[in-house]
């Protein structure tokens, strides 16, 4: 069997949809605000993942300005039919309130779900047919007699019916994308409820239908649930949840659910499933969900259930261990395009906040917007994919008032976030502080104590151990490094650090961002970026 650790896809890699063609397994996962959309990875082993696509970067695609943080692109579906690749996805605007002041209902919802399509897994991908808007977490399930069926969640925004209102079905022409005929709700769910993240397969004269419950937290699991015909009535597994990690506290892989199957060749049954890794001290996943996998068995009696039953998260696969590669990786920005692992929020326009062409050899941001904006910001950054590791660049900036700043920003969304940047006092002097922005309704920002610098290249660092970052900075001309005092709360970049009215489902990423709120176009040259892991 292949030796894997888990999870396959570190940092938030959240909402797994696999598919195998011939020899090769294609694996897609949400990215909600963060641009271009979905991602896609390709491996032959379960084993050895590596990103090959991210399909949705046209604006006729994908336009998130203004969503909300952790809306955007929900639970991709990636499915093979007709000799295409075929995506459904949901494009989510509005979440519920915002803030607390906000006495809008919590239900009022807009969900949209759209499907491309493609010839190849890294060609261009259609642009978007919009199939409907009922519920989110769409999929296809292609049946064998030549049908292809559009599945997902129904949401019920009226006071005082049951929000997850099970999982609806109707026709759909690969062709035009047309739905057809009429939708039926054929699974209500299980008592767990939060029912959504449904997929379909058929095994034996069955359908199985697989869902992910009990919320995407603590309490997730895989569940699933079969009937004789397409629209039921449907049996649930007489084990209860086919995987999940809610009766396993301390266990290193807890929110075990949202999954989905594949076969191999030989017909062995894999299960990919989203997980966290909590940290020992504050059992917060600072890295967001992420993305495991395991094999799977089918009962003779015709159920799945895990290799030895326990229905438990599997951290190891296969006899050998093996010894997780950390990354240390160096950006010098001297290709034109964006190194892969690099994403920015929201905006289809990426040539609007940043170029690296301009000044060859520099990642140069514009400055635009707020750091806590929803529309135009520029913020590049990647994925933060183990406990302890370190981020280091250099910045070419001059600002000429307290409305320009620049630096390197540890994020988890605009309302979670350290930022160590340059900025100027009211005489125009540079300086350098920390903005931290924290869920705390009482004191929900601070600001370190500025300290002077001189003009010219900076060099920025960040040093993050399991809860604990530090900051520090030393001009380009220098060697020794100087702290800047405080330490810093790592865990709050996280899905489990909220306050109550937000939603919060996406990952901590470390990057470099640039505003000018003078909106005078101030920008600022960024010479590389490292980011390097360290063990334990």
């Amino acid at each position: 069997m292949t030796s894997i650790t888990n999870p396959i896809l570190r940092g938030f890699n959240p909402d797994p949809s696999i598919v195998r063609v011939g020899d090769d397994y294609y694996v897609a996962t949400s990215t909600f605000e963060w641009y271009p959309g979905v991602q896609i990875y390709h491996s032959r082993d379960l084993a050895d993942w590596q990103l090959v696509a991210r399909p949705l970067r046209r604006p006729a695609q994908l336009d998130m300005r203004g969503n909300p943080d952790s809306c955007g692109v929900w639970a991709p579906d990636l499915s093979y039919a007709d000799g295409r690749f075929h995506l459904t996805y949901t494009d989510v605007k509005r979440y519920g309130r915002t803030t607390r002041s906000d006495r809008t209902d919590v239900s009022l919802r807009d969900f949209h779900n759209y499907w491309v399509w493609c010839d190849r897994i890294d060609g261009e991908w259609s642009d978007p047919v919009h199939v409907n808007s009922s519920g989110f977490d769409p999929a296809l399930f292609h049946d064998d007699d030549g049908c292809s069926w559009l599945i997902n969640m129904l949401w019920d925004h009226r006071p005082g019916h049951k929000r997850f209102a099970g999982i609806v079905i109707q026709q759909m022409c690969l062709n035009t994308g047309r739905l057809l005929g009429e939708r039926h709700n054929i699974f209500a769910g299980s008592p767990l409820g939060f029912t959504e993240g449904p997929h379909l397969y058929k095994r034996d004269g069955y359908y199985h239908i697989l869902v992910a419950e009990g919320g995407t937290e603590r309490n997730h699991a895989v569940v699933m649930a079969r009937a004789r015909s397409l629209f039921g009535p449907y049996e649930l597994h007489p084990d209860g949840p086919v995987l999940t990690a809610r009766d396993q506290p301390g266990g290193p892989l807890a929110r075990a659910g949202h999954g989905d199957l594949v076969e191999t060749a030989e017909g062995d049954p894999w299960l990919v499933y989203l997980c966290g890794r909590p940290l020992p001290a504050s059992d917060r996943c600072i890295l967001g969900r992420e993305t495991a996998i395991q094999p799977m068995r089918w009962g003779e009696d015709g159920w799945l259930r895990t290799i030895d039953g326990s229905g438990r998260p599997m951290a190891s696969v296969g006899s050998g261990s093996v010894a997780r590669t950390l990354t240390d990786d160096r950006a010098n920005f001297d290709d034109p395009n964006l190194p892969p692992d690099f994403q920015w929020l929201r905006t289809p326009y990426p040539d609007h906040i940043f170029s690296l062409t301009d000044r060859p050899g520099h990642l140069r941001l514009f400055g635009r917007e707020s750091v806590g904006s929803h529309f135009t910001q520029a913020l590049v950054a990647r994925r933060q994919c183990e406990w302890r590791f370190s981020a280091e660049t250099q910045v070419e900036f001059c600002p000429a008032n307290f409305q320009q700043s620049a630096g390197l920003i540890h994020y988890y969304n605009s309302t979670k976030f350290h930022y160590l940047h340059i900025t100027a006092d009211d005489t125009g002097q540079p300086v350098i502080q920390i903005l931290s922005v924290v869920p705390d309704e009482a004191r929900p920002s601070t600001t370190s104590p500025a300290i002077p610098i001189a003009r010219g290249p900076v060099c920025l660092r960040l040093d993050v151990d399991h809860e604990t970052m530090r900051f520090s900075y030393r001009m380009a001309d220098e060697e020794a490094w100087h702290e800047v005092p405080g330490d810093w709360d790592a865990s709050i970049l996280s899905d489990e650090a909220t306050l109550p009215y937000l939603p919060n489902f996406t990952g901590t990423f470390v990057g470099m961002a640039c505003q000018d709120m003078a909106g005078t176009g101030a920008v600022a040259d960024f010479d590389y970026f490292h980011y390097a892991e360290r063990d334990g």
